[in-house]
C-alpha cells in the first residue's frame, strides 16, 4: 500500500503558482507616455489645509466657520493674458476676412459694371442693326422695280436698234446694232470706271445718233 500511494502521488502534479514576467517593451504606449507627461501645476483658488491626517479626510465634518479660498493672483493674471492674445487674433482674423470680402465684393461690382455696359452696347447694336435690316426690303423693292424699268429700256432700245438694222437708213446700218448681237461693244450699257458707273461711249454716241435720226425724220 505504502509503494503505490508513493507511485501515485509521485505520478500526480504538483500545484504550483507562476507569475508573469514583465513583457518586454516593444514600442511605447501613446496613452501611457501623455500620462507620464502630466504635470501638476498650481491650483487656481487656495485655501488652508485642514485635513491633515488620513482619519480627518475620511471622517469629514463640516466646519462651522468654512474659509473662503483666495484667488491666485499670477494664475489670474496669466488666465487674461491669454484671453487677451486670444481676443487679438480673433479681430485680427476677423478683420482680415472683412478686408477679403469687401475686395471680392468691389470686384464683383466692377465685372458687374463692365457688364452692364457690355449689355447695353450689345442692345444698341442689336437695335441699331435691327432698324438699318427693316430698310433692306424696301431697298430691295425698289432696286426689283429699278431693275424692271432698266429691262424694259434696254428690250425697247434692242428692239429699236433691231429695226433702224432692218430698216433704217444705210449711214446708221453700220454703226448701230442690236444689244443680243455676239461680240458687239454695246453689250454692257455701262462701264464701272472706279466708285462711279460711267455710261459707254459706243453706246452713248449709237443713241445720239439714233436721237438726231428720229429727230430729223419728224
Amino acid at each position: 500500500m505504502g509503494s503505490s500511494e508513493s507511485t501515485l502521488s509521485s505520478s500526480q502534479q504538483v500545484d504550483q503558482i507562476t507569475t508573469v514576467t514583465e513583457k518586454p517593451e516593444e514600442g511605447v504606449d501613446p496613452l501611457l507616455q501623455q500620462l507620464r507627461s502630466l504635470k501638476i501645476t498650481t491650483p487656481i483658488l487656495t485655501s488652508v489645509p485642514t485635513e491633515n491626517s488620513l482619519t480627518d479626510i475620511l471622517v469629514r465634518k463640516p466646519s462651522p466657520s468654512s474659509t473662503p479660498g483666495s484667488l491666485n493672483p499670477k494664475v489670474l493674471l496669466e488666465l487674461f493674458s491669454m484671453y487677451r492674445d486670444w481676443q487679438e487674433r480673433k479681430t485680427k482674423t476677423i478683420s482680415q476676412r472683412q478686408e477679403d470680402i469687401e475686395n471680392k465684393i468691389e470686384v464683383v461690382d466692377a465685372l458687374a459694371v463692365k457688364l452692364l455696359q457690355r449689355f447695353n452696347y450689345s442692345v444698341s447694336a442689336m437695335r441699331t442693326t435691327a432698324h438699318h435690316l427693316s430698310g433692306v426690303h424696301p431697298l430691295q423693292v425698289e432696286v426689283g422695280e429699278l431693275k424692271g424699268r432698266l429691262t424694259e429700256v434696254i428690250s425697247n432700245c434692242d428692239a429699236l436698234c433691231k429695226r433702224i438694222a432692218e430698216e433704217g437708213p444705210e449711214s446708221l446700218r453700220s454703226s448701230v446694232k442690236p444689244f443680243t448681237a455676239v461680240n458687239s461693244s454695246c453689250i454692257k450699257p455701262f462701264a464701272l470706271s472706279g466708285n462711279s458707273l460711267e455710261p459707254n461711249r459706243q453706246h452713248s454716241s449709237s443713241l445720239e445718233q439714233l436721237t438726231n435720226t428720229i429727230s430729223s425724220t419728224d
